[in-house]
């Protein structure tokens, strides 16, 4: 199978079992962001995070794929694609909750930082909410191609990245850093 097909070549691109349309689509800007999310965790990953973030991360990929196919499909149950539902909201809610019960409480903003690997996840949480952004935006525009366990799913995982990134940084025996308010 080639990897080209020269079919996008004029600016349009054809969604799974539908239609063609414009690459600029909100459909395709949605599933686009959420595939440079997937990218952006996969650089995670290469940095090799400790096991435990590893293992979440490594699941979030395989359910962005099942964002990915949900937006890119128009009617995808009707075609058999795998949809986000309450059990991916529940699966991150739960690994919240598990990794900051070993977190100390968070009183104040903290900003983005600490090692390498929990910069990417910061980076990886800004990416998850432009991409959140993105499908808010399409669903605007198309109400019935965007579930509500979608929106839901990546909220919570925007939450979950940011909770990822103190627990590794935690791991690691490195501070947050404090948001001062007043600037010098």
């Amino acid at each position: 199978m080639k990897i080209y097909t020269k079919t996008g070549d004029a600016g349009e691109t054809g969604l799974f079992g539908g239609p063609r349309v414009a690459k600029d689509d909100q459909r395709i800007e949605a599933y686009g962001t959420v595939d440079e999310l997937n990218a952006v965790i996969g650089m995670v990953r290469a940095a090799t995070p400790p096991a435990i973030i590893d293992e979440v991360l490594g699941r979030v990929q395989h359910e962005l794929f099942v964002v990915g196919a949900e937006l890119a499909t128009p009617q995808p149950k009707q075609k058999g694609v795998p949809v986000i539902s309450d059990a991916h909201i529940a699966a991150a809610e739960r690994d919240i909750d598990r990794l900051e019960e070993r977190l100390p409480p968070l009183k104040e903003f903290i900003l983005p930082g600490g090692t390498s690997v929990a910069a990417q996840i910061h980076l990886a949480r800004a990416v998850c909410r432009r991409a959140e952004r993105r499908v808010v935006t399409f669903a605007a525009s198309t109400p019935e191609s965007v579930t509500p366990a979608l929106l839901a799913y990546l909220n919570r995982l925007g939450d979950l990245l940011f909770v990822l990134a103190r627990a590794t940084n935690h791991h690691a025996g490195r501070g947050e850093t404090a948001w001062k308010k007043e600037s010098p």
